[in-house]
């Protein structure tokens, strides 16, 4: 199966046949190519041609799309919100565990 799609940059694609995710990373119209780099971080450089021959589909970019990007700070991710504070860094991961416990213990004894 061919595909009609036209790349784009910085769009996310997955090979249908292999379930393989990728994003174009660049496109020279003069040389003719296509320019990709792999979730895994692979990079392949490809003509129009052998393009169009793939079976490939536009997808979303996965939730983590940073497998294949290097040296990436989180604050470059636009994140704000983080499941812990930095005190919950600080404590043992046991007392935790013990405090969630002992909370379940007592709502049980609520009810």
């Amino acid at each position: 199966m061919t595909t009609a799609l036209k790349p784009v940059i910085s769009q996310w694609y997955r090979h249908r046949d292999k379930g393989q995710q990728f994003y174009v990373t660049a496109l020279d119209e003069e040389a003719g190519t296509v320019e990709t780099q792999h979730f895994d971080g692979d990079l392949e450089e490809m003509d129009f041609d052998d393009w169009h021959q793939q079976s490939i589909e536009a997808i979303e970019p996965p939730e983590d799309w940073t497998g294949p990007v290097d040296n990436i700070a989180r604050d470059d991710l636009g994140y704000s919100e983080t499941d812990m504070t930095s005190e919950d860094w600080q404590e043992p991961l046991e007392e935790k565990v013990q405090a969630a416990e002992s909370e379940e213990e007592e709502e049980l004894h609520e009810e």
